[in-house]
């Protein structure tokens, strides 16, 4: 829930003395485990990301609060089980920065982070280390910026540019003069070549895939919602229209825009 007062300010240390406190005299926190709390650290990191896509400072302020619970639920389980404590945590993203910025705490040299944790963990594999559960569109992202990393790159937008214009002629291959698909499987190849090309014409061109894809998201769907009212100011029903009158409608709202 959010609260529109500012909180009294409080230190790092006045939350993780909570968190232990509720350890120990909440039935509830007393019984969790790094397991099942694992959908709560995912609803959490979602629920900060809508509060910074609404561009609301209050909700973002109450919803990170929220998500620091969970490293500090985290960090005291496992201080319990004698595994790390919260100062271990915080001393491990101290190196990692550290070791991540030569160029600010090192010798001075400004190198390729990629690069950098390609060499120093010698992985067996492009995709070794990331999450099982990474959406597709962001791995599509991060496997391209792990390549990029170690040299394998286009040196600009062109070559993506070029890249999907072929990938959706081969997509085109697939689908004969009435519009039916030839082979199910193999645009289903066509189509993931056709995501991966777009997905690295928005990383050279300095965009996030998943965010493009979010703001596309939400202008369909208010351009829809606008639709739907405006059959209804029309006196219409609008399930019941036929395509080239529901094409009108849309072409009346995005003119309104």
């Amino acid at each position: 829930m959010q609260n529109d007062e500012r909180p009294v300010p409080r230190a790092l240390d006045d939350a993780l003395a909570v968190m232990r406190d509720l350890r120990l005299r909440c039935d509830w926190d007393r019984v969790q485990t790094h397991a099942s709390l694992r959908p709560y650290l995912l609803e959490e990191a979602h629920e900060v990301d809508d509060a910074i896509a609404n561009g609301n400072d209050a909700l973002l302020r109450d919803e990170l609060g929220d998500l620091l619970l969970q490293v500090l639920f985290h960090s005291v389980v496992a201080e319990e089980r004698g595994a790390f404590s919260v100062h271990d945590v915080a001393g491990a993203l101290v190196a990692k920065m550290h070791a991540r910025h030569p160029h600010l705490f090192g010798d001075g040299v400004k190198r390729s982070w990629e690069g950098m944790k390609t060499e120093k963990t010698n992985r067996a594999s492009l995709d070794e280390g990331l999450p099982t559960g990474l959406p597709a569109l962001h791995r599509a992202h991060r496997l391209q910026d792990r390549a990029a990393g170690v040299g394998f790159d286009w040196p600009n937008a062109i070559g993506p540019l070029v890249k999907v214009r072929e990938e959706v002629n081969e997509v085109a291959e697939h689908i004969d003069a009435d519009g039916a698909v030839i082979n199910a499987d193999a645009i289903e190849v066509e189509l993931g070549d056709l995501l991966f090309a777009v997905v690295n014409l928005c990383r050279k061109t300095g965009v996030h895939g998943a965010l493009a894809l979010d703001r596309a998201n939400q202008k369909f769907t208010q351009r829809y919602g606008a639709m739907e009212r405006l059959a209804v100011e029309r006196g219409l029903l609008f399930g019941s229209l036929t395509l080239s009158e529901q094409d009108e409608l849309w072409d009346t709202v995005k003119r309104a825009e």
